[in-house]
Parts: C-alpha cells; structure tokens; sequence
C-alpha cells in the first residue's frame, strides 16, 4: 500500500509544463483544393469531426473537442485528406482555443477563398468549464 506522502513524492514536479509545440508546427501548406464546378450555386458543405486535439499552451494538457466546418465554395473545395494531415498537425501544438478557431479559418479562407466560412470549436468539459468558439468569415 502506498501512503499519500509517497504518493507526493512520486508525482512531485508533475505540476511543471509538457512539452509543446509552437504554432510554426501548424502544416497550412498541406492542405489542397480541386476545383468546384459549381460555383454559381449557393452549396453549403459541411464537415465534422469530434477528434479535434490540441495542447494547452500553458500546461500541455491535451484540449479536444468537435470541429465543425460550414462553407459556402467559390471556386474551389478543401480537399479532405489533405484536410485530415492539416488538422491533425495541430495535435501537439499548445494554443489557447479562441486562436484556434481563428488560425483555422484564416488558414482554410487563404486555402479554397470561399465565398462564406463559419469555424465552431465545441471543447469538451476540462476543469468543469465549457468552451464553444465560433468564427466566420463573409456575410
């Protein structure tokens, strides 16, 4: 049996910062697009996942939640492979989730330059808190 200051001594200096990475670790550049052949038409396409992960820029803790995607296409669509790497070159990147949510419509924007945009972070519960942080782009 193990007594609690043991406990404290076996877990002392986890309260210290993992390892994270920067926002420079962030891969935009893989992500692709292929031509939308019906850009005349007011097509929202939506795109979803629940396994959105990123890290606490303070702590290193992992921050996950659901990403929703919502656009209205120009000329162009996200292709989504390239999408999946995108995203998932986030998982070790410590950012607070308004930026987030901001760095991935900018990146996505600059990407398939649509016509309308909307990015929703719904996180999932950490420290009792909920956060929901939705941004958008065009009218």
């Amino acid at each position: 049996m193990v007594t609690i200051p043991e406990l404290k001594e076996q877990y002392e200096g986890l309260d210290r910062q993992l390892p994270t990475k920067g926002e420079e670790a962030i891969e935009a550049e893989s992500l692709l697009t292929f031509e939308y052949e019906y850009p005349e038409r007011d097509t929202e396409v939506v795109i979803d996942t629940d396994e959105f992960t990123a890290v606490c820029p303070w702590t290193g803790l992992p921050d996950t939640g659901e990403l929703i995607i919502s656009y209205v296409p120009s000329n162009s669509c996200i292709e989504l492979k390239s999408l999946k790497f995108y995203l998932l070159s986030y998982r070790d990147v410590g950012i607070v989730q308004e930026h987030a949510a901001n760095r991935i419509l900018n990146d996505l924007v600059k990407c398939c330059q649509p016509r309308r945009m909307k990015i929703t972070l719904d996180y999932k519960i950490r420290g009792g808190l909920h956060t929901k942080v939705a941004v958008e782009h065009g009218t």
